[in-house]
């Protein structure tokens, strides 16, 4: 099997007056929010709409687990991504409905992404953390992989690592695991480590380093004063150089991926206890990062340029933003920043200074869901229940809807000028 570079971003594109930047090919998807890690992608022309009694523009759909008889799934809510021609999705069940108190089993499945032809499945042992609430269940991270390996985190508190064939290489438990409801972050990779946030309930709060080869610990640093969120930090640039930007519950922080060490801090001006980070992934654009708690709190937009404590001299604004439950992330295209939150209410901003542009309702939209945006100005809300497709810019417009009815908070994968939707029960492809 030949080997795919990882996709490199590069800016392709001027739109509603914003730079945007574009992974260089639309190939790979390889980590959670896309090549970027900020729910970019570099692809046109996908379907605007998709399924129905003809199954419009889905290519092809696999079953999701390939057992007999009735199991108990876990709520499942990792995405699919797509690396080097192979989708990976993970997967918990329990083989029977009576065995729930027991641990799942936890699977790492791979399908060829021309036709969906089941690859392999493989199980990884769970880690020593039973879950006694299920809200959050054991599948919540999404997978990660690059040219060799693809790199599971379970919420029973293990970390795996498997070659291209479904071979284990090493699996790691992470303790203590203290994550509140459940571990909903997902592994981030950087160079030649996988980097995992484990912001907990108690005082243990850390960054973790994990040697992609070996599984070995390189480093950890502990992050005082951090207490519980389920966000996945990302990486982006600033001034040329690398930041990992982390949405912890009380600032907006910018730290060095390479050591873990702090560069600046926003805390959340006059409400210094208030919850910013929660489950959302900070979103980078036009000049800042912002995020919000993602469960009715406030939102803060810093420019990330500073260094030290900067909550007096580097935040742009703050918001009550979402004042509804919205767990899924926010996108960020050119100048504009979108927010989704219960009931389906869309908010659109205008940056950098945080105007309201426009409210809508979205019927039946699944918050919990992260959008994409693609290249040609699209912005892709899909799930494989109810999805939207809208027109990015200062003017709402519906381009298309579709339903699957295989609702699921999972979000979309958009690889090879193709869209993977991950259902409860099913793997959809969908293409013109």
């Amino acid at each position: 099997m030949s080997v795919a570079k990882q996709s490199i971003a590069l800016p392709l594109a001027l739109c509603f007056g914003g730079l945007l930047t574009f992974p260089a090919r639309a190939e790979d998807w390889p980590n959670w929010r896309g090549p970027t890690g900020l729910g970019l992608s570099s692809a046109k022309n996908l379907p605007l709409t998709w399924g129905g009694k003809t199954n419009e523009n889905i290519l092809w759909k696999a079953p999701l687990l390939a057992v007999d008889g009735e199991v108990r799934l876990d709520n499942n809510q990792s995405s699919p991504i797509v690396e080097n021609n192979q989708v990976f999705v993970t997967a918990s069940y329990w083989p029977s409905p009576n065995t729930v108190k027991d641990f799942p089993e936890h699977h790492v499945i791979a399908f060829y992404a021309h036709d969906g032809k089941r690859l392999w499945d493989e199980k990884v042992a769970p880690g020593p953390w039973r879950l006694t609430d299920l809200r959050g269940g054991y599948t919540a991270p999404t997978p990660a992989a690059d040219a060799e390996r693809v790199y599971a985190l379970f919420g029973s508190a293990v970390l795996a690592a498997l070659d291209r064939k479904g071979k284990l290489l090493w699996r790691q438990e992470i303790v203590p695991h203290d994550f509140d409801v459940c571990l909903g972050t997902s592994p981030v990779l950087f160079r030649d480590t996988v980097l995992v946030i484990c912001e907990m309930t108690t005082k243990a709060s850390r960054l973790m380093a994990f040697d992609k080869a070996t599984g070995e610990i390189r480093w950890t640093r502990d992050r005082k004063g951090a207490h519980w969120t389920h966000s996945t930090p990302v990486v982006v640039k600033v001034s040329g150089k690398e930041q990992l930007l982390v949405a912890s519950h009380n600032a907006l922080q910018g730290l060095d991926p390479a050591t873990g060490e702090m560069l600046w801090s926003a805390n959340l001006p006059d409400q210094p206890k208030a919850q910013i980070g929660d489950a959302p992934t900070p979103a980078h654009g036009a000049g800042l990062a912002y995020v919000d708690s993602g469960r009715g709190g406030p939102g803060l937009a810093v420019d990330p340029s500073g260094i030290g404590d900067v909550t007096k001299s580097h935040v742009l604004w703050k918001g009550q933003t979402v004042p509804g439950d919205s767990l899924g992330s926010p996108l960020i295209v050119g100048d504009y920043l979108y927010r989704w939150q219960s009931p389906g209410v869309l908010k659109c901003h205008k940056l950098p200074g945080g105007e309201l542009v426009y409210t809508e309702r979205l019927k039946e939209v699944a918050t919990a869901s992260s959008p994409v945006a693609t290249a040609d100005g699209r912005i892709y809300l899909a799930t494989a229940g109810k999805s939207y497709v809208i027109r990015a810019g200062p003017t709402f417009e519906v381009l298309g809807t579709s339903s699957l009815g295989d609702a699921n908070p999972s979000s979309p994968a958009i690889a090879n000028d193709r869209l993977y939707l991950r259902g409860q029960k099913t793997v959809y492809c969908i293409g013109n």
